[in-house]
């Protein structure tokens, strides 16, 4: 039984553990994420985030696209966050990049869509 264990376990360490990423959430520079944020798509959809109340490593985030608005509170890790279908990371001072799935609804295939918002 206990060869049984070592074969897993060897096993597990060899595709590389767990699926998950580590880590503890710390502290965010409010500065680096607060205020509003914009770009457009390649579709030339665009989109505004704003991004208030930076408290620690939480956020209140609003998200607007066409007729699409979404609110929600967030934590950021690693300099990113989600809010619904979209990826929020911090690329430098006043650009970030969002990456958006977007679903037809005619056809109901989905698209990834990517652009950079600047600090407005």
């Amino acid at each position: 039984m206990a060869d049984f264990w070592n074969i897993i376990s060897s096993n597990y360490l060899t595709v590389g553990g767990s699926t998950f990423t580590a880590g503890r959430y710390v502290d965010v520079d409010p500065e680096k994420f607060e205020g509003s944020w914009s770009g457009k798509y390649a579709n030339n959809q665009a989109y505004e985030i704003t991004v208030s109340q930076v408290s620690g490593f939480r956020a209140k985030v609003k998200y607007q696209s066409g007729t699409t608005v979404k609110y929600q509170d967030v934590l950021i890790k690693n300099d990113s966050f989600r809010i619904g279908d979209s990826k929020f990371v911090w690329a430098r001072d006043g650009v970030a990049q969002i990456a958006t799935v977007m679903t037809n609804p005619a056809t109901g295939t989905s698209t990834l869509e990517k652009s950079y918002a600047h600090r407005t």
